[in-house]
């Protein structure tokens, strides 16, 4: 079968969408149209029988926007304070938007911690579980408002993938502001050309990871190749796309050769637990 033929039918389904796709570049307010379109896109795959997981940035982004910060934090605490605020704001535009189309959302938010203490690891894989079977679509985040340096996993990338992970996913598409893995950064070398297909992530692969992330995002290319061999480690492909059209997640799903596919390649050992870099971690934090 053709590489993309493949993604056709790919049944689970976690979609990773970044800060700078959910927001006006010249104000930093929530773009509507693109979230409302995201919502449509979302919830006809639902209407086809998949199941999706949606990781969506843009709670910092969306907070300090209403608090009146021009420019993007640096200290925690104001970080965690436009989380806490951005949060909230963000699942109200989502519920409201997806309630439109009858489709009920949950909130799930998730600290390093979910996923390196065994129980509630295994409390939030039998959630995601039961969500999926009742055809709701959890709508994932990192919990920065608890989230210390030790225990934060610091991008939506890494967060996505080790959900794709936990859930036994077996697309992740993540949806950023590039078509997707280029030999170069285009942004500064214009004769850049951009790979369709990567079947095995190599030094050449690694080396070409230089995209630099935006204002908004705190992801940029190094951290989606390091997403993708989580990914493709589980048994899960890959695709990186550019948001600017939401469409593109149909594209996917059709099979066009849009965007960067990683293919998967089911890794027998494979362990969520050394994908998770756990730094200085209480002797007891672990077990």
């Amino acid at each position: 079968m053709d590489i993309r033929e493949r993604l056709k039918d790919k049944k689970r389904i976690v979609i990773k969408i970044g800060s700078s796709s959910l927001t006006h570049e010249a104000t930093g307010d929530v773009n509507l149209e693109k979230m409302e379109k995201l919502v449509r896109v979302l919830t006809d795959l639902i209407n086809q029988g998949k199941e999706v997981v949606l990781v969506s940035s843009g709670a910092i982004a969306v907070g300090r926007k209403t608090i009146g910060l021009k420019e993007k934090p640096k200290e925690k605490a104001i970080k965690q304070a436009c989380a806490a605020v951005g949060q909230a704001r963000l699942m109200m535009v989502y519920q409201k938007l997806f309630s439109e189309y009858n489709q009920i959302t949950a909130q799930v938010l998730m600290t390093k911690y979910t996923m390196i203490n065994d129980i509630s690891r295994e409390n939030a894989q039998n959630t995601f579980h039961e969500l999926l079977q009742l055809g709701i679509i959890p709508i994932v985040n990192e919990n920065d408002t608890v989230s210390t340096d030790e225990i934060e996993f610091g991008d939506n990338d890494t967060l996505s993938a080790l959900v794709c992970a936990l859930i036994e996913a077996d697309l992740l598409i993540l949806l950023s502001d590039i078509d997707g893995l280029y030999t170069d950064n285009p942004k500064d070398n214009k004769d850049a050309k951009l790979i369709r297909t990567v079947s095995v992530i190599d030094d050449t692969i690694l080396n070409m990871a230089k995209g630099a992330g935006s204002d908004v995002g705190t992801g940029g290319m190094a951290t989606k190749i390091s997403a993708a061999r989580i990914a493709t480690d589980s048994g899960a492909d890959m695709v990186i796309a550019n948001a600017k059209d939401i469409n593109v997640i149909r594209d996917i799903l059709d099979g066009e050769d849009v965007g960067t596919v990683f293919l998967a390649h089911k890794n027998k050992n494979f362990s969520l637990l050394e994908h998770i870099t756990t730094k200085q971690y209480p002797a007891n934090l672990c077990t």
